[in-house]
């Protein structure tokens, strides 16, 4: 009786402790629309909206293998890829040497637009933020003395995926590799490229035409070749939350399988070799959710197409960690931001991750820094005992309320996304890209606000500056190696055979006669270019563009009560008494890079903040800009930098403004640029360098008062 009374007096005590400190006050909303609870009980887990059932059973809510890491544990990617073939060849080898276990390569700018490295748009682009490949020359130099009858090698390329994939496998078939032993995966996922990323070429009904035939083409001649990984990555680097990222990857894969099987296919044909990809952010227990959430979807999504094997509904991915999670400030803050993110995507049962480098958001990695991330999961994987247990936040309160609620939120985005005609129709109503730079905008006032805390950047600054070596590429010189190797392989084949070729390939796009991917490999060989087989497709297709548009009072709803935001509007009201109107700002992004997040949220934030903002269109010449920004009679020129081209494109710019007596326009640049390169800028008259973290309504201020 005595411990009875006791435990009963326990339980009473605990339930009044429990309501006197108004557990229920301490929750929170998510900007996915979730309630977290400051408490979780079994009460949360009785009504889920998942099974959580079994490892390697559908619906593989704990992850598509039995044993996942008790057997063998994440394969160990670095996605690598800078200046020429050579250079990044050796990065490779170098890693494959100290635990790298697959290749996962990144591609210059120039070559996801399908440009050869001689074309005059891509000065800036060569080499930079990824390895050039004009041809199978290259490729066959990029992977020398790394035999890919055993090597998995991971590709991200969408918009020149049928020249690149084609070059890829003429250089296995070179090794002696035939096509049925390619192991490795291909992103050749276009429709993110036209909510986000952008790297797009053809428009997207023929973009779709290319996923269609490579599908097909990797199905029949390519069993362990992956044909597509289907990417929410961007989407949360433009700003998606992890609920519209978790959504809208599910509805590109829906109309991926719908295109595949109107080819003919059976879904198990296929399905089991289509793969996603992950960002992981700093939002810990979320984004080991949105995994469980993803499995647990993506097998009810195939279990309606009736496939007879249980590896089509199996959910594989791979995962990065957060590129926009790291700082220009405080960067050795990045090593904790990546380790944590690493346990995120291991917690949340990933296939292979690749972890980012501490000075991204300086400049390209250098063998220092990416022998850090790499070992990141080399301490994970054999030091810390994570991989003795599978799936060890199983059954989690927490965890499993999470997933439930995810799935829930999720659920109603493809409603939306359904109830638009799919997901090629709700791109070309702009729905989820409304939806995505809504979610950036707010979540930019919060960080500029201090609501939501960026350690060394808005709380807990740094008193000291920081040293840090950073990569520089020599754009200048790559250009040069890669232009006098094209020169050679023209001048080396057979000319009247890559006539015919481009002519096939331009028959095929016509009357949909032949696979197009099939036609590509057999120009591959014959020392057909990139620029080349893009051309020809051109020709039919046309090239895509897109109009640049921002949304408006997002930010400034979020922003009205902050004391700066109302500092910048009475600078503007000063501005405007003196000058008769607004302060006027272009903001432009040159080159080839199509990450606009930061142009939209400044274009975004400012016109909010009350400036007269015009944005240009992607990918323009700095010829295009100045002549714009003329025309507009703006008082300043926003350059908006990621991919390492400002020491090329700035040059040109600052002359053309000269040159048509344009002097008064100011120009000011952010982005991603190396801190050594502020001096260089500055001398050339960029009035302003404003790095990654930068304070929008601070940077407001400054910039009124510069002009």
């Amino acid at each position: 009786m005595s411990q009875k009374f006791n435990e009963n007096n326990w339980k009473e005590l605990a339930e009044k402790e429990l309501k006197d400190r108004k557990l229920n006050d301490l929750g929170f909303d998510t900007p996915e629309g979730i309630r977290i609870k400051a408490l979780y009980t079994e009460k949360d887990i009785l009504n889920l909206n998942h099974k959580i059932g079994l490892p390697g059973l559908p619906p593989f809510t704990r992850g598509p293998r039995a044993t996942m890491y008790a057997n063998r544990p994440w394969t160990i990617r670095q996605y690598a890829g800078f200046s020429t073939a050579e250079e990044s060849n050796a990065f490779y080898k170098e890693g494959l040497k100290n635990g790298v276990m697959g290749l996962s390569v990144a591609f210059d700018l120039a070559t996801h637009r399908g440009y050869d490295s001689d074309h005059p748009r891509v000065l800036a682009d060569v080499g930079n933020a990824g390895v050039a490949i004009d041809s199978v020359e290259d490729m066959k130099v990029l992977f020398d003395g790394i035999p890919l009858k055993k090597m998995s090698v991971s590709m991200t390329m969408n918009g020149a995926v049928l020249p690149v994939l084609a070059c890829y496998i003429a250089a296995g078939i070179e090794q002696g590799c035939s096509t049925d032993e390619l192991t490795g995966t291909i992103q050749n996922d276009i429709l993110k490229e036209f909510m986000v990323r952008n790297t797009f070429i053809f428009p997207p009904k023929p973009s779709m035409r290319i996923v269609a035939d490579i599908i097909e083409y990797t199905s029949k001649k390519m069993p362990k070749f992956n044909s597509i990984s289907i990417s929410g990555y961007h989407m949360q680097e433009a700003g998606a939350n992890q609920v519209q990222e978790l959504a809208y990857t599910l509805a590109d894969g829906l109309e991926y399988v719908k295109i595949a099987l109107e080819r003919g296919l059976k879904i198990d044909d296929f399905a089991p070799r289509l793969s996603f990809f992950w960002s992981i952010g700093m939002n810990f227990f979320m984004e080991i959710a949105k995994m469980r959430a993803a499995r647990f979807m993506w097998s009810e999504i195939i279990k309606n197409f009736n496939p007879q094997n249980p590896k089509s509904m199996a959910l594989r991915t791979h995962c990065q960690t957060s590129g926009v999670s790291l700082t220009e400030q405080d960067a050795y803050n990045n090593i904790i931001r990546t380790t944590t993110e690493a346990m995120a995507a291991v917690f949340g049962g990933t296939q292979s991750l690749h972890t980012n480098s501490f000075d991204e958001a300086l400049a390209l990695p250098t063998t220092f820094s990416a022998r850090i991330a790499r070992n990141t999961q080399l301490i994970l994987a054999e030091e810390t005992g994570i991989t003795k247990v599978v799936d060890p936040l199983a059954g989690s309160y927490f965890v499993e309320s999470l997933t439930s609620q995810m799935i829930e939120q999720a659920k109603k985005l493809l409603k939306e996304v359904e109830e638009a005609g799919g997901m090629v129709k709700a791109i070309e109503k702009g729905i989820p890209k409304m939806r995505i730079e809504e979610s950036a905008a707010k979540r930019q006032a919060k960080v500029d606000s201090g609501e939501e805390t960026i350690v060394g950047v808005n709380k807990y600054k740094p008193n000291q500056k920081q040293d840090i070596n950073i990569l520089s590429i020599d754009n200048d010189q790559a250009r040069r190696d890669q232009i006098k190797r094209l020169e050679e392989i023209k001048k080396r084949r057979n000319n009247e055979n890559v006539k015919m070729l481009l002519s096939r390939l331009r028959d095929a796009a016509k009357n949909k006669s032949s696979n197009l991917l099939e036609i590509s490999v057999e120009a591959a060989l014959a020392r057909c270019t990139v620029g080349e087989m893009t051309s020809a497709l051109e020709e039919i297709y046309g090239r895509h563009t897109l109009n640049s548009k921002t949304i408006a009072g997002v930010y400034a709803n979020s922003s009205r009560n902050n004391d700066a935001f109302k500092n910048v509007q009475n600078e503007i009201e000063k501005f405007s008494k003196k000058n008769g109107r607004r302060p006027r700002m272009l903001v432009v992004k040159m080159g080839q890079d199509g990450h606009d997040r930061g142009a939209k949220l400044i274009a975004t934030a400012f016109a909010d903040l009350g400036f007269d903002v015009d944005i240009g269109p992607l990918f323009q010449t700095p010829n295009e800009a100045a002549k714009q920004a003329i025309e507009n009679d703006v008082h300043i020129i926003g350059v908006s930098s990621l991919a390492a081209g400002h020491k090329t494109l700035l040059p040109i710019l600052m002359e053309e403004l000269k040159k048509n007596n344009a002097n008064s326009i100011k120009v000011i640049c952010g982005g991603v640029i190396p801190p050594d390169d502020y001096d260089f800028l500055k001398k050339l008259g960029v009035s302003e360098v404003f790095g990654p973290g930068t304070n929008i309504p601070k940077a407001a201020i400054e910039i009124v008062k510069l002009i």
